[in-house]
C-alpha cells in the first residue's frame, strides 16, 4: 500500500469555488422579494426578448419604476468552469453604460434584477450559482440594492430562492442576439429611463 500526501487546491480553484453562491446563501443573503414578479419578468421580456445565454440586468427605482435595463450574451469563459467574477465583470460594465453609479449614497436606492435565459432545466445550477454572485458584487460595486435573480427556461420563469415562477414567458429556440459594441447587446437592447 502506497501513502502520499494529497495536494492541497490551488489557490485559483478554492477562488474559484468561493466564486458561487449557493441558493441557501442567496435566500440568507436577504434579496427582496420582487412586488409584482410577473409583470417584471413579462416588461423584461418584451423589451429585450432573450435567446438562450442572454443576460437582463434591469435596475428599478424604489417606487418600482425601471429606471435602466440592458441586454447582452453570456461571456464566453476562459475555462471550462463557470466563474462568477467574469460574468460580474460583464454584468458590470452593462450597468455602467446604463445608468450612473449610486455609490455616493449611505444606503443603496435603487434595486438590480437580473434576468437569465437558459438552456435546461429550472432548477440551480452552477452557473445560476456564478450569476447569482455576480449579481451581488457587481451590486455593491455599483452601489445598487441585490435584487432577485431570475432564470427563463423552456419550462417558463422562475426566481430563485423565492421559489415563484410561472409558464409564461418562456425561453425560445432562436439565436442569441448577436454582441454589439462594448461586448454588450446591440444598442437598440439597451434602455434607459426617464430618472
Amino acid at each position: 500500500m502506497a501513502f502520499g500526501t494529497a495536494s492541497p487546491p490551488s489557490a485559483d480553484s478554492v477562488t474559484r469555488l468561493g466564486r458561487l453562491l449557493e441558493p441557501a446563501e442567496w435566500v440568507a443573503s436577504g434579496v427582496p422579494l420582487l412586488r409584482s414578479p410577473r409583470e417584471v419578468v413579462r416588461g423584461l421580456y418584451a423589451r429585450h426578448r432573450p435567446a438562450p445565454s442572454t443576460a437582463v440586468a434591469a435596475v428599478f427605482h424604489p417606487d418600482d419604476r425601471l429606471a435602466a435595463s440592458a441586454s447582452f450574451t453570456r461571456p464566453a469563459m476562459r475555462t471550462s468552469a463557470t466563474d462568477g467574477w467574469e460574468l460580474r465583470n460583464a454584468l458590470l460594465s452593462q450597468l455602467r453604460l446604463v445608468i450612473p453609479h449610486d455609490l455616493r449614497r449611505r444606503t443603496p436606492a435603487r434595486t438590480a434584477v437580473l434576468l437569465y435565459c437558459r438552456e435546461g432545466e429550472a432548477h440551480w445550477t452552477e452557473e445560476d450559482g456564478a450569476w447569482m454572485w455576480a449579481l451581488r458584487d457587481a451590486c455593491t460595486l455599483h452601489g445598487l440594492r441585490c435584487g432577485a435573480y431570475i432564470t427563463l427556461t423552456a419550462a417558463g420563469w422562475h426566481i430563485l430562492g423565492e421559489g415563484r415562477s410561472g409558464r409564461y414567458p418562456r425561453s425560445s429556440a432562436h439565436p442569441a442576439a448577436p454582441i454589439g459594441f462594448g461586448g454588450g447587446a446591440p444598442e437598440a437592447h439597451r434602455h434607459t429611463a426617464a430618472r
